[in-house]
């Protein structure tokens, strides 16, 4: 019998988790086969293996305790990457060898499967003397282009493209253009940005004061801090970036700060690290700890949520000895400090399973009561873990006596850190739990309230249909399961209806008991004014947050999704279906066809005796014309190998679906070091590049692109989906318009994809 809540769950498991040969043969047959391959390889660092690995399977069985996915996928599995899930790369120094060098170690890092964050602030402004070669400085947002388009090449692990984030210090000279970045749809893409926001310059904001721009002990400028922070503002609330970290806070409540100064985050802003600090996450599953749910009674037992979160502190422990690491300088700083990210998901499923409406006063208490208990049961498992296999390197007892959490935490909790120490610097965070909540059975993610009770998602079978099925919030389920039609009571709320400021008292409620930071977007509707949406960000400074990350529809990113259960969708007629150009994404590759319709286009390269011969042949389905695998012919033997590897290469990622468009970008970017050619008036790098020109004018030539150097023609299925609404963004793996706004982070509901997680 299965253990899956819903069909979604065992899709993301099976898309993302399940341990397969390279051939797709599946080697865990179930996923207490997964949870035991997690158990097992965790326990295997540990004296008493087989009792550990019992013990770890406990925690694991159920979805109670949901370890980060690259645990999930990677732990167990002998593969070359890291099950840390982000890292902050070293200082970036003010040189062209040091910042390439940095660049290289990022490109090494997304290679086994690691997000990275930045902080550009070390590198001198746009305009600025750079000695001994008689020139200017080109800026630190010049730099962010070239990380941008190193993210967008490489593959991480998983087959998800590398995430990033960009952090660049309220006071840098070149601030105002960081602001500005992104509200060009087509810049740093690939990265999050946020502000570095000092106490001083809030205080200067509050009194309307003045605000130097330095660098280096120079004041390039100085501007009105009002004025500044409306800019950070008005940028957010026209294309949600950027965001704002309170780095003086963050810098204060850290209690490595004796021996670390923080000036960048991962890329969801929920673990502030030092320069090549890595987070390694995991969050307990409070849905799954209520008991007697929706009755008077309903509760989580405070002896049993500790219970789990000790397994969890020492599972989470044993992961960075078990762990692969892309550098060695990631490898000494995680091992002399021995952080973990312990965080919760499901909590808005929980509180609604308790009787308890998101963001109500009652709510508050009761998330902080309940992060109040992992706290305590973390730090006293890490004392006791201490004890049995010793303090981490940089463990200062006299630092640590007086550190802000410390001094929170229970008298018993205090004594026993003081007498043997901790294992662990830092233990709690909250992370983007997108996808691992949709593996649990769609728990509500994070301490995100539910995003809908229920929405439907699309799936495209191998043929081209298209198949619906329901998914359902966890705690709606089981609602329905245990109340038949009763209809749900008035404290489940959505995203959709939740109040701005109640989102930031959710946050501030959890914030104490949490060492690092929470990664939480606060949903705003498009119609909210901007004095209003600027309250949300002074309540958040106020009540003791460490950073703020909002959402409102915008031009720039579009919406996200949008779910009114009680508006029924528009159906599209059979002949509309017919005639537009939608395209086709696929839950499997299409198996291929006895016969295909193509062209075949003649490529005559300078530098070769002989042309090429590119076959681009088509599929069509729901009406629309596609391109299904491309052949590559020639007389000069010195291409053979790598045009075979490039066409089987190719005609995979065509027989997968989707907007597969990226292919013509990937080959127009490679140059040929010894120079390329003119053709046709204009300059090819390579004779890659001049593949993939071909490929693109086919494109454009069946109707699949709009334009040469466009993207796909519009999917009026879009307009279905989104109930009329303007289209947020496709999903990058399977192409549904089903993207969310959570966490920080955009996430898929059909596939779970999320650029975080």
């Amino acid at each position: 019998m299965s253990r899956f809540a819903a069909p979604i769950a065992e899709q993301i498991w099976d898309m993302k988790y399940r341990l397969k040969q390279a051939d797709g043969m599946p080697l865990d047959q179930s996923v207490e086969d997964t949870w035991r391959r997690i158990a097992r390889a965790l326990a295997s660092v540990e004296h008493d293996t087989a009792e550990w690995e019992d013990r770890f399977y406990t925690a694991l069985e159920d979805f109670k305790y949901l370890p980060a996915g690259r645990i999930v996928a990677g732990a167990g599995t002998a593969r070359s990457v890291t099950l840390f899930n982000c890292f902050v790369m070293g200082t970036v120094p003010d040189s062209m060898g040091g910042i390439f060098d940095n660049l290289r170690e990022a490109a090494l890092t997304m290679q086994q499967g690691g997000g990275i964050g930045y902080d550009f602030s070390t590198i001198r402004p746009k305009g600025a003397e750079v000695l001994g070669v008689a020139a200017d400085a080109s800026g630190p947002l010049s730099f962010m282009d070239v990380w941008d388009a190193m993210c967008r090449t490489i593959m991480s692990a998983g087959s998800r493209r590398g995430a990033m984030m960009a952090t660049l210090r309220c006071d840098h000279p070149d601030i105002e253009a960081f602001i500005a970045a992104k509200s060009d749809p087509a810049r740093l893409r690939m990265f999050n940005v946020s502000v570095l926001v000092t106490d001083p310059f809030m205080e200067a904001v509050a009194a309307d004061g003045p605000w130097e721009l330095v660098f280096g002990g120079r004041v390039y400028r100085t501007v009105q801090a009002r004025d500044l922070w409306n800019k950070i503002m008005r940028a957010t609330y026209d294309y949600a970036e950027p965001g704002v970290i309170f780095i003086d806070r963050i810098n204060a409540e850290n209690n490595l700060n004796y021996v670390e100064t923080i000036a960048a985050t991962n890329p969801c802003g929920e673990q502030p690290l030092p320069p090549y600090g890595a987070c390694l996450l995991g969050s307990i599953n409070l849905s799954r700890l209520v008991e007697g749910a929706f009755g008077p009674d309903a509760r989580i037992d405070a002896g049993r949520l500790s219970d789990l979160v000790a397994l969890a502190v020492r599972m989470m422990d044993n992961v960075v000895d078990a762990s692969r690491f892309p550098l060695e300088a990631q490898a000494a700083e995680a091992r002399a400090k021995r952080r973990i990210g312990l965080g919760v998901t499901g909590l808005a499923d929980a509180l609604a399973m308790v009787g308890l409406r998101y963001g109500s006063d009652a709510a508050v208490e009761m998330t902080g009561e309940w992060l109040r208990l992992i706290a305590n049961a973390s730090y006293r498992a890490s004392a006791l873990l201490a004890a049995e296999k010793g303090a981490f390197p940089l463990y200062d007892a006299a630092a640590y006596a007086k550190a802000p959490m410390i001094l929170r935490l229970e008298p018993d909790v205090q004594a026993l850190i003081a007498r043997h120490g901790l294992r662990n610097a830092l233990l709690t965070s909250i992370a983007p739990t997108g996808t691992i909540s949709l593996f649990a059975g769609n728990v509500s993610s994070g301490i995100e309230p539910i995003f809908a009770n229920s929405y439907t998602r699309k799936v495209l079978q191998p043929d081209g249909t298209r198949t619906e099925e329901e998914v359902v919030d966890y705690a709606v389920a089981l609602w329905r399961a245990r109340m038949a039609s009763a209809p749900l009571p008035d404290h489940f709320v959505t995203a959709q209806t939740l109040a701005p400021l109640d989102h930031v008292r959710m946050q501030a409620a959890a914030q104490p008991w949490i060492d690092s930071s929470i990664s939480k977007t606060i949903n705003v509707p498009a119609d909210i004014d901007f004095e209003s949406f600027k309250d949300v960000y002074a309540a958040a400074y106020a009540s003791g947050c460490k950073g703020c990350t909002t959402y409102r529809p915008n031009d720039v990113t579009g919406s996200v999704l949008t779910v009114s259960e009680a508006e029924a969708r528009p159906e599209a007629s059979a002949a509309s279906e017919a005639a537009r150009g939608e395209v086709i994404y696929m839950s499997e590759p299409l198996d291929r066809p006895a016969a295909l319709e193509g062209h075949t286009y003649k490529v005559k390269w300078p530098d070769s005796e002989h042309a090429l011969y590119i076959t681009i042949n088509d599929i069509v389905l729901a009406g629309h014309r596609r391109p299904f695998e491309v052949f590559i012919n020639s007389k000069n033997m010195e291409h053979f190998a790598w045009t075979v590897a490039l066409t089987r290469m190719i005609s995979a990622v065509f027989r997968r679906g989707g907007d597969v468009s990226f292919v013509v970008e990937e080959l127009k970017a490679v140059f040929d070091p010894r120079g390329g050619a003119w053709m046709n008036g204009k300059y090819v790098p390579s004779i890659l590049a001049a593949i993939g020109g071909v490929i693109e004018r086919h494109m454009v030539s069946i109707g699949f692109i709009a334009g040469e150097g466009m993207g796909l023609k519009s999917d009026p299925q879009a307009e279905v989906v989104n109930l009329g609404h303007k289209p947020g963004p496709a999903c990058p793996s399977c192409g549904q318009y089903d993207m969310r706004m959570a966490e920080g982070c955009l996430t898929c509901n059909s596939c779970g994809y999320s650029k975080c997680s």
